[in-house]
């Protein structure tokens, strides 16, 4: 954790930050462990920018509420406050005047009393600012990726088993929700179940439409186990499919394993996604292909790095993010394929190893 802080000061001290606050939220969980509850109290580590250097010039300093004390945090001076104390006046204290990033997870009320407290801060979206700070992931964290991953494919694999026909949209996805949480996800953050004409809208939600043969049914869910983000998604035909509903299909099997193949360092983040696209509007489907082609995944189901148009970013070792290509045909079908994928030193490793065939459930 301290050499996390110590990175994160570097970057900022790079990008010309005068600091770092940090609220409660994916980033304060990755700097420091942290997890304490989100209320109205204010919790805020503060990395103070300096020299650039191997260390930051001031120690961090977690600001938390009297009641809410962390456990042992020995790289941090932990300043405690009671209520009826104002925190943002501590804060304010400890800042000087210059530009600060500040967690995208900050509510509003504590952003506008630190203008009124700090009125010489000047703040920016972490994320904007810093996008990659959590985008590296070292080995322990795309093995917690790898194994969260594993979980939503034996989630997968055990669907098929289960009866479609004749049950709705919202029993299917109970079933999903059921198994992640048997395979160890301590948080399921969605389970899409996108049927027939459903399947045509990527983000569809659930309802008591009820699954018939011949319907395409998109299947995307994750969560989080061990604090890290799964998600996948695979798509299956209730009974033999049409020729036409196999060739949509095919078209995006083959756009995702284009960009899988594509994917090693070096190359720019949105080449990803022209490999994927290009294939889909060469097989008369670009209009109907409505996304970007994936997202990063760590200690969020969706963050940096983006493959989209425009994001000239390189793919780095130990980036993981989405392959997620599809297409939607209002009022017809939908397909989606999706794996999360870690780039290595030579190319690309998906971290979901289930089949990527049209499965046949009944």
């Amino acid at each position: 954790m301290n050499e996390r802080m110590r990175h994160a000061v570097r970057q900022a001290t790079e990008a010309g930050l005068d600091g770092l606050l940090i609220t409660p939220g994916p980033d304060l969980v990755y700097l420091t462990g942290h997890r304490p509850p989100v209320t109205e109290r204010l919790t805020m580590l503060l990395l103070l920018a300096g020299v650039p250097g191997p260390a930051p010039t001031t120690k961090p300093a977690l600001v938390v509420p009297a009641l809410e004390l962390p456990g042992d945090q020995p790289d941090l001076e932990v300043v405690a406050w009671p209520d009826g104390e104002d925190p943002y006046a501590i804060v304010a204290g400890r800042l000087r005047d210059g530009r600060h990033a500040i967690s995208d997870s900050a509510w509003a009320m504590h952003l506008i009393a630190l203008q009124e407290a700090a009125p010489g801060v000047r703040y920016t979206s972490m994320t904007a600012t810093l996008p990659m700070l959590r985008a590296v992931k070292d080995e322990a964290e795309v093995a917690l990726l790898a194994a969260a991953g594993a979980a939503a494919d034996a989630t997968y694999e055990q669907i098929l088993s289960v009866r479609f026909a004749g049950r709705t949209e919202r029993q299917v996805a109970a079933d999903l929700a059921r198994l992640l949480r048997e395979h160890g996800h301590e948080q399921v953050d969605f389970t899409i179940v996108a049927s027939g004409p459903n399947g045509a809208n990527p983000h569809h939600d659930i309802g008591d439409r009820v699954l018939r043969e011949g319907d395409m049914v998109v299947l995307d869910f994750g969560g989080l186990k061990d604090g890290y983000g799964s998600d996948t998604t695979r798509t299956v035909h209730v009974g033999p499919p049409s020729a036409p509903e196999q060739e949509v299909f095919d078209v995006v099997r083959a756009a995702q394993q284009a960009a899988f193949e594509a994917v090693r360092p070096g190359v720019a983040c949105q080449e990803i996604d022209r490999v994927a696209r290009q294939l889909i509007e060469d097989a008369g489907y670009g209009e109907f292909f409505i996304h970007r082609t994936g997202h990063g995944i760590g200690l969020t189901t969706h963050e940096p790095p983006y493959l989209v148009r425009g994001e000239e970013r390189p793919l780095v070792p130990g980036m993981c993010f989405s392959i997620e290509p599809g297409i939607y045909l209002p009022g017809r079908f939908g397909v989606r394929i999706e794996d999360i994928v870690t780039v290595t030193e030579t190319g690309g490793r998906r971290l979901n190893t289930t089949g990527h065939g049209l499965a046949i459930v009944g």
